[in-house]
């Protein structure tokens, strides 16, 4: 397979058409990459498509929703014939993180497990053989996804789609020990977004070239890391 136009790396980021997404989408264009961005509606205009018009043909938009696993075969048929070096998946929901998990509409449980844990496990499940056999698969986490973590009772329907999105890319990993790949879960702190809100302590811009920097830094690494936005190891 191969990379579009002048054969640079590709990277396909799922969950790209604002935010953090949108932000490492720019990042990796200006280090030289060609990235193939999605967004839920391609009808709707987005920051993405404005960085498409400025890229000089190296980032493409297409669609996906990942709480809609039947659109997987299309887009995977209109990637036939690239080579992917990183397939990424950002896409992510919350809820009101004050409720406890016992009080949580069942509604509101399907909506985050399926947008934050199976959603995105299925895109890397779908697209994982057009990765390059050294490249890199992987999601963003969070350190809320961490059990070892958890000490406090707060947030904990997110808390528990982010541990099972850790545990299902492990699974991924764990059907091919031989792989040369590299299975990266990040967890980038608290990020002033429209999920993360106006208060956190991080913004998108001094966040996304350290995140990017990391994601980097697993490329011929085999195997599987859970790690924050400075690199250093996540407990599980």
């Amino acid at each position: 397979m191969d990379s579009p136009r002048d054969g640079g790396p590709t990277a396909l980021i799922a969950g790209a058409s604002r935010g953090l997404g949108c932000a490492l989408a720019a990042e990796l264009l200006d280090r030289g990459w060609h990235v193939i961005g999605t967004v839920r509606d391609t009808t709707a205009r987005t920051p993405l498509h404005e960085l498409a018009e400025r890229s000089d043909g190296r980032v493409r938009v297409e669609r996906l929703d990942v709480t809609e696993p039947e659109r997987l075969p299309d887009l995977h048929d209109r990637l036939a014939g690239t080579r992917l070096d990183v397939l990424f998946v950002n896409a992510g929901t919350t809820d009101d993180g004050r409720t406890p998990i016992g009080r949580v509409r069942t509604a509101d449980f399907v909506d985050v497990m399926v947008t934050n844990a199976l959603g995105p496990a299925r895109v890397l499940d779908a697209l994982a053989d057009l990765v390059a056999p050294d490249g890199l698969v992987g999601a963003m986490s969070s350190g809320q996804g961490s059990i070892a973590n958890a000490t406090t009772g707060s947030r904990e329907l997110y808390r528990g789609s982010k541990a099972a999105l850790n545990m299902f890319v492990r699974g991924l990993a764990a059907r091919d020990p031989a792989s040369r790949r590299a299975f990266l879960l990040l967890a980038p702190g608290w990020i002033s977004t429209a999920l993360g809100g106006p208060d956190a302590p991080y913004t998108v811009e001094e966040s996304a070239p350290l995140l990017v920097d990391v994601l980097l830094s697993r490329l011929g690494e085999p195997g599987i890391a859970y790690l924050d936005r400075f690199g250093k190891t996540v407990p599980w």
